[in-house]
C-alpha cells in the first residue's frame, strides 16, 4: 500500500510540473521538453536562479519579445541579455507560442500561428530534445548529449562571461554584437562590434564606418586595451587554432554579476551589478569618450562630452523626433526650424571650437570674406569654414559627426534663415501683444503660487538640509543602537580625521563595515560634512569610489556607513616602514589608473560635475584586491553641468592644494587634477612630496624629480621608490612621471582632464615630455624652496599646452 502511495505521489508531481508549463512556471523548472510550449507570462528559470527565459516587454513598449534576462537583478532594472525575435515583435503574448517541436526545432508562433523566429535545428531522434536555460545565461537546445543550437552562438547586444567571441576560419565569418535601436526597441541598431580575421575587434557605425579598434592580440591583452592586464575583476583568455580563434572572459569572484554590452549610444561597456545600490556600475568603456562614437547625434546634431545627454541640435535646428531622443536614439538628428529659401536673404551663425564634419568640398577662393560669399550665393551650401591650413571648405549635404570642443577646433559658419525678416516681424508683433495681455492676466495667479511655494519650501527646508532618506532610497537608514552594537560600542578605531573617527563594525549578516562617527556640534562643520557626503556619494556608484551603505541621523548622532576596506588606505602602504606593506610597481600603477578612473567619473560622467577637493593618499582606500576607492567626500563641491567653475572657500590639505585655491580665483575640476598629480608623485617615489629641512626650508620632491630627470637627464628609475630596487616597467614609469608633471601645471588650462589621464596611463594616448622652458626651468633653478610657498604654490609660467 505504501508503495502505491509513493508511486501515486511521484506521478502527481510529474503531472504538476508538466501542468505548470501551461499555467505558471515554478523556479525549479529550467527545461522545456519536446512537444512543450511557453505561452504568455510563463517562464523557465536556471537551476540556481541566475537567469530567466520567456516573454517580456521592454520599458513602456507595447511590443513583446522572447528573451533571457537576469533573475537576480532588480525587476526595476530588468536587464535583457539576449532576444530571439528582436526584429519581429509580438502584439499579444497570450496568443503567441514558443514551442519545441518533436523534431527538435524551436519555433516562435505569433497570434496567427505564423512562425516569426526559429532555431532551424533538427534531430533524427524524435521527442529526444530539450531546451535548457543554464546558470551562465546560455540557452541550450540539445538532443540526448548533442548540442543542436545555443544562444551563445547567436549574440544580440550582450557578451556574457563564459561565452566565446571569435572568428571561424572555415566559414570566414566573425561573431558580432549589435546594439538595440533604442532603450525600448531591441531591433538591430546602428552600432556593432565585429571580430575580424586577425582576431581584431572593431566597432562600426551602420556596418561601414569603423570608429574604434581593439588592436591586435599581444599575448595578454589587445594593444588598444592594455587595461586587460589589470585583472581586478575578470580573467581573460585567448585561444587560436586552425579552425578558429576566440576570446573569453570569466569573473574572478563567481558571485560577481557582470556583462559586456554594445549600448544604444555606440560604446562598448563592461558593467558590474552593485547589490547595495541595486544598480549597474560602469567598470570599463570604449571608446573612452562618448563623442568618439561616429555620427552619434545624426544630421545637424552636435556632440559634447561636457553635456549630460551628449547630443544637442545646432542653432536654428530642433530634434527630429523628441520621443526617440528621450530613448537615447539620436540617429534621426535635427531639422531646421525655418527652411532656407533660395534667393532669400540668409545669415550665418558662428559655432566656435568645433570638430568639423568630414563630408566637405574645398573651394579655391582666398580669404574668409570670399569664402562666406561663395557659400551665401550657392543655394545648396549649408555651411562653410575658413582656416589657414585648409583654406575655404564648404558643405552641401547635411552636416554629420560634429563635436563641440572645450578648446581648440575650428569655427564653423552655419547658414540660417534670418529670424527677423519683415513678414515674421509682423507676426511676431501680434504674438508679443497677445503675450503681454496674457502675462498681465496671470500675474496675480503667479504671485499666489509663489507665496504657496515659499511656504512649502520653508516647511521642507529642514528635511532637505538633513539629507532625508527618501532622497536616497537605495541607502539604509541605520538606527544608532544597531551601529553601536555592530561596532561593539565603537571599540575598534580605524582612524581619525578633522570631523570625527572611523570604527570597524560587522553587520548581523557578517558583512564588515566602516562607520564614520561625525562630530557635528549641532549645526557645525561636521554637520555640513555629513550633509555634503550623503548628498554627494549617495548619488553615485563606481568601482573606484567607496561604497556608501547607509547613514544614521538620529538625535545628535550623525554617522556614515561604508563598505570596509581590508587593506586600509594608500597612505599606510606608501609611507610605511614595514617592508611587508610595500606595494610593487604593477599594483601601484593599477592603483594610479583606478584613482584616475574614479575622478574621471566624478568630473565627466555624473549627472553633475563633482569636485572632490581633498584628493590625497589618506582618502584612497584599498579593498581586498587592492582596487583603489576614492573616499571622504565631505569637502566635495557639486557643480551643475551648466557651470564650469565655482567660487568657494579654501578646502583640502596643504601639499595637495592647487595654486588657484590660494589665489582667490574660481575653482574647477582641474583642482582635483593638480592634487592627483601630487599623489602620483608620491606613488612613484614612496615618500611625501614635502619635507621640512634645517633652517626652515622645505624640500619638495617634484622639484628634485624635475631636476634629476629633465634638467640633468638622469634615467626615470632614479626617482623610483628605493624599496622597489629598480623593478618597474620603464614605459609605465615614464608615462606616470610625465602625467604627474603635466597635472601640477600652475595654469589650470594646461593640465589634462582626468579622462585624458586615464587614456594616457592606459596607453591609449601619447604624452609629450613636460616642457623645460619657463615652466620647469624656474622649478629646478629655484634653490630657495621655502619661498615657493609664499607665492601661492607658483610653478612658474607656462609655455606648451597639453
Amino acid at each position: 500500500m505504501g508503495t502505491r502511495v509513493s508511486l501515486s505521489s511521484s506521478i502527481l508531481s510529474v503531472v504538476l510540473v508538466l501542468y505548470s508549463l501551461k499555467s505558471h512556471v515554478c523556479i525549479a523548472v529550467d527545461t522545456i521538453f519536446a512537444g512543450q510550449s511557453l505561452v504568455g507570462d510563463q517562464t523557465i528559470i536556471s537551476r540556481d536562479g541566475n537567469f530567466e527565459f520567456g516573454f517580456f516587454t521592454p520599458g513602456k513598449s507595447l511590443k513583446y519579445y522572447v528573451g533571457i534576462w537576469y533573475k537576480k537583478v532588480s525587476v526595476k532594472k530588468r536587464t535583457v541579455v539576449w532576444v530571439a525575435n528582436r526584429d519581429q515583435p509580438l502584439s499579444d503574448p497570450s496568443l503567441s507560442e514558443l514551442k519545441l517541436l518533436e523534431n527538435a526545432n524551436l519555433v516562435l508562433l505569433n497570434h496567427l500561428k505564423i512562425p516569426v523566429w526559429t532555431t532551424n535545428s533538427t534531430s533524427k531522434s524524435l521527442n529526444s530534445s530539450q531546451l535548457v536555460i543554464q546558470d551562465d545565461g546560455n540557452l541550450v537546445l540539445r538532443s540526448n548529449s548533442t548540442v543542436l543550437w545555443q544562444s551563445f552562438d547567436h549574440f544580440t547586444d550582450t557578451w556574457l562571461p563564459g561565452a566565446s567571441f571569435g572568428y571561424d576560419f572555415r566559414t570566414r565569418e566573425g561573431q558580432k554584437l549589435v546594439s538595440w535601436k533604442n532603450s525600448e526597441d531591441p531591433s538591430p541598431g546602428l552600432f556593432s562590434v565585429l571580430v575580424e580575421e586577425d582576431s581584431e575587434q572593431v566597432v562600426k557605425w551602420n556596418g561601414t564606418y569603423q570608429y574604434f579598434t581593439s588592436g591586435v592580440w599581444s599575448g595578454d591583452s589587445y594593444t588598444a586595451n592594455p587595461e586587460m592586464r589589470i585583472r581586478q575583476r575578470f580573467n581573460y583568455s585567448f585561444i587560436r587554432n586552425e579552425n578558429e580563434s576566440h576570446f573569453t572572459y570569466t569573473a574572478i569572484n563567481k558571485s560577481l554579476i557582470g556583462r559586456l554590452v554594445i549600448d544604444v549610444t555606440g560604446r562598448i561597456k563592461t558593467l558590474i551589478w552593485n547589490e547595495g545600490s541595486q544598480d549597474w556600475v560602469l567598470y570599463w568603456a570604449r571608446p573612452p569618450m562618448q563623442c568618439r562614437v561616429y555620427n552619434l547625434c545624426g544630421a545637424y546634431g552636435i556632440c559634447s562630452d561636457d553635456n549630460l545627454n551628449s547630443c544637442d541640435c545646432l542653432p536654428g535646428f530642433e530634434k527630429g523626433s523628441p520621443k526617440d531622443w528621450d530613448l537615447l536614439d539620436y540617429s534621426g538628428g535635427c531639422v531646421r526650424k525655418v527652411s532656407l529659401q533660395c534667393g532669400n536673404k540668409t545669415v550665418f551663425s558662428k559655432i566656435p571650437n568645433t570638430r568639423l564634419p568630414t563630408n566637405n568640398v574645398s573651394l579655391r577662393v582666398e580669404g574668409a570674406d570670399k569664402c562666406e560669399a561663395a557659400c551665401s550665393n550657392n543655394c545648396s551650401c549649408n555651411a562653410y569654414a575658413y582656416t589657414s591650413s585648409t583654406g575655404c571648405i564648404t558643405w552641401y549635404d547635411s552636416l554629420f559627426n560634429l563635436q563641440q570642443l572645450v578648446s581648440g577646433g575650428d569655427d564653423l559658419y552655419l547658414k540660417l534663415a534670418p529670424s527677423n525678416d519683415s513678414s515674421s516681424g509682423r507676426k511676431n508683433s501680434v504674438v508679443v501683444y497677445v503675450a503681454v495681455g496674457v502675462a498681465l492676466g496671470v500675474t496675480a495667479l503667479v504671485v499666489i503660487l509663489v507665496l504657496i511655494l515659499c511656504r512649502l519650501r520653508m516647511n521642507k527646508r529642514k528635511a532637505r538640509a538633513l539629507g532625508s532618506a527618501h532622497r536616497f532610497v537605495f541607502l539604509t537608514a541605520f538606527k544608532y543602537r544597531h551601529l553601536k552594537a555592530a561596532t561593539k560600542n565603537f571599540s575598534e578605531k580605524l582612524g581619525q580625521g578633522s570631523f570625527g573617527s572611523v570604527f570597524k563594525g560587522v553587520l548581523p549578516d557578517s558583512t564588515p563595515i566602516a562607520v564614520k562617527k561625525l562630530i557635528t556640534g549641532g549645526v557645525g562643520q561636521g554637520e555640513k560634512q555629513f550633509r555634503s557626503e550623503v548628498s554627494t556619494i549617495g548619488l553615485i556608484q563606481h568601482i573606484n569610489l567607496v561604497g556608501l551603505r547607509g547613514f544614521c541621523s538620529q538625535g545628535e548622532n550623525r554617522m556614515l556607513v561604508y563598505d570596509f576596506m581590508p587593506n586600509d588606505s594608500l597612505k599606510s602602504h606608501l609611507f610605511s616602514q614595514d617592508d611587508s606593506k610595500t606595494l610593487n610597481w604593477s599594483t601601484r600603477y593599477q592603483i594610479a589608473i583606478g584613482i584616475a578612473r574614479g575622478l574621471a567619473y566624478l568630473h565627466e560622467e555624473c549627472r553633475d560635475c563633482i569636485i572632490h577637493c581633498d584628493v590625497k593618499p589618506e582618502n584612497i582606500l584599498l579593498d581586498a584586491d587592492f582596487t583603489p576607492k576614492v573616499a571622504d567626500f565631505g569637502l566635495a563641491k557639486l557643480l551643475g553641468r551648466e557651470f564650469s567653475r565655482v567660487m568657494t572657500t579654501v578646502r583640502g590639505t596643504i601639499g595637495y592644494l592647487a595654486p588657484e585655491w590660494t589665489s582667490g580665483v574660481d575653482i574647477t575640476a582641474k583642482a582635483d587634477v593638480y592634487s592627483y598629480g601630487m599623489v602620483l608623485f608620491e606613488i612613484i617615489s614612496g615618500r611625501r612630496n614635502l619635507k621640512q629641512c634645517e633652517g626652515g626650508k622645505v624640500w619638495y620632491f617634484p622639484t628634485w624629480a624635475a631636476r634629476e630627470v629633465i634638467s640633468q637627464g638622469q634615467p626615470v628609475l632614479s626617482i623610483l621608490d628605493k624599496k622597489l630596487q629598480g623593478k618597474a616597467d620603464i614605459g609605465e614609469l615614464e608615462r606616470a612621471f610625465r602625467v604627474a608633471c603635466w597635472c601640477i601645471r600652475e595654469e589650470e588650462t594646461r593640465r589634462p582632464s582626468m579622462g585624458q589621464v586615464v587614456q594616457i596611463l592606459e596607453g591609449l594616448l601619447d604624452v609629450n615630455p613636460p616642457p623645460i622652458t619657463s615652466y620647469l626651468q624656474e622649478m629646478v633653478e629655484n634653490e630657495e624652496t621655502s619661498s615657493f610657498f609664499s607665492h601661492g604654490y607658483s610653478l612658474g609660467s607656462n609655455s606648451t599646452s597639453f
